[in-house]
Parts: structure tokens; sequence; C-alpha cells
């Protein structure tokens, strides 16, 4: 990334129609080095207490490892998946503990000081990278429909209304390892903007609409937009949402109007 950029963001939490909310959602700043960030997304899984217990832990493992992270000389994609390995053995610690069945997705995207960026996911809770309103790549869910997908036996469209869509083929907690899938992104560029996200949120809009409110809105505008507007497609039966976008943007002097920034994050 060019020495001229800035970056804006913002995170969105919603518990929707349920009872209790079970998602959770952070970005995080590293304490050392300026322009370094991780973004996370867990969505729990389990009974009322078990899945927020799940997605607690996936933030508090993430917290503790980023803060010890020093990008100039360690691994960020190492770093994300011993992120995801940790919390997918103290939620298999917990469940034994508490005779529950604590399980969570989990997304995560790192961001180095100059603009290198990975990713890591695990389930159906999704990250997309999108250049102005153009969709250059997002995580491919660890799910059922998506393995119809795959073997052509399904549509995405038809994947996303299938009466077994919130079947997942992996996550974190169960028996079985967890499946990681990571991505890698050699440079983010000026018009970039990554939305990681739950599926009680990419559930109800479609590429293109995603695109255009992505590059139309600043994040914040963008994540109270989203979750509005999944709140009213749900008509009263929708899951709990989260998400986070970042947004590269060009330096204030060249765009004065455009708001920044990471201070007002929540």
């Amino acid at each position: 990334m060019d020495k001229g950029y800035r970056l804006s963001a913002a995170t969105g939490l919603h518990k929707g129609d349920r009872d209790y909310q079970q998602d959770q959602v952070a970005l995080l700043t590293h304490p050392r080095a300026s322009g370094c960030l991780l973004g996370v997304v867990a969505d729990g899984m389990g009974g009322r207490t078990g899945g927020r217990k799940a997605a607690d832990q996936v933030l508090l493992t993430a917290r503790q490892l980023f803060e010890r992270y020093d990008p100039d000389t360690d691994d960020a994609a190492a770093l994300l998946r011993q992120i995801g390995q940790e919390a997918h053995l103290v939620i298999k610690l917990t469940a034994i503990a508490a005779e529950q069945e604590p399980h969570s997705t989990m997304a995560l995207f790192l961001l180095n000081p100059g603009g290198e960026c990975h990713w890591l996911h695990c389930g159906d809770s999704r990250i997309h990278h999108f250049r102005g309103t153009q969709l250059v790549r997002r995580s491919t869910d660890h799910s059922y429909v998506q393995t119809l997908v795959a073997q052509g036996q399904l549509s995405e469209e038809e994947a996303n209304d299938h009466p077994q869509s919130n079947v997942l083929t992996s996550c974190l907690g169960t028996e079985p390892e967890p499946t990681f899938t990571a991505q890698f992104i050699p440079r983010l560029q000026i018009g970039d903007t990554l939305l990681a996200c739950s599926d009680g949120v990419w559930h109800y809009f479609n590429t293109e609409e995603l695109g255009s409110v992505l590059n139309t809105l600043n994040p914040r505008e963008a994540s109270e937009f989203l979750i509005e507007k999944a709140r009213q497609r749900a008509n009263g039966v929708g899951d709990n949402l989260s998400l986070v976008i970042l947004k590269v943007e060009p330096p204030v002097e060249t765009k004065p109007t455009r708001r920044s920034s990471l201070a007002s994050l929540n």
C-alpha cells in the first residue's frame, strides 16, 4: 500500500430476533505497531450460555495472542492458526467441564503495517475482499450446502434457501479437529474493503448489494445499514448479527469530506 492512505473501520453487533446474543465481534489495534489490526467474528452455538462462552473464548484467545505478536518478526498466518487451535482446545475443555456442547465459527483477518493482509476462517462466518464495488474474493463456507455447491448439485442461490443451510461441516469445539482455510492478500489498495460477518448478516444480501453498500457508505454507516436491512428482510425470524468492516481510503488531504477513523470504534 502506498504511504498516502488511511484506514476507517466499524464493528456491528445485534441480537436480531433471538432471545440472547451468541455472536461476538472485535477490531483490535496492535498495542505497539501502528497500522496493525486484527478483525474477529465468532458465531457461538450450543444453548443459551454455551455458544456465548465459545464465542467469548475466540475473542479472548485472539486478544491475548495478538498482543504478543510482533509484525516485524512473527508469522501472521501462523498466529491466526494458533488463535484457532488454542480457542478450539479451550472450548472443548469447557464442554467437558460444563457438560455443554459449546461451538463457534471463526473469521479472522490481520492487516500488517504496509498493507499485507492474512485471513483465516472456520465454519460459515465469511470474509469478503471488495475492490470498489467488485468482489475480489470471499471465504468458502465449511457447510453441508457448500459441499453440494462444490459438487454442482446446488447453485449459490439454492444453497442460501436450503433447509439445511445452517449445517456446518467444521467449527471450533467439535470432537473432529476443525478445518481452517487461509487466504493471503499481498497488498491492499486504496478502494479496498474487508468485510467479516456472521451468517445472520450475509444470508440476506447478494454480492452486488454488499459491494454497493460498502463502496458508497463509510464503515459506520454501512454497518448500521446492513444490520437494519438484514433485520427487515429477516421479517421477525433473524439470527444474531455481527460484522467488522475495514476500508482503505485516500489520505485526508485528498478527500477532506470523508470521515475517519479508528478512534471511534466500539
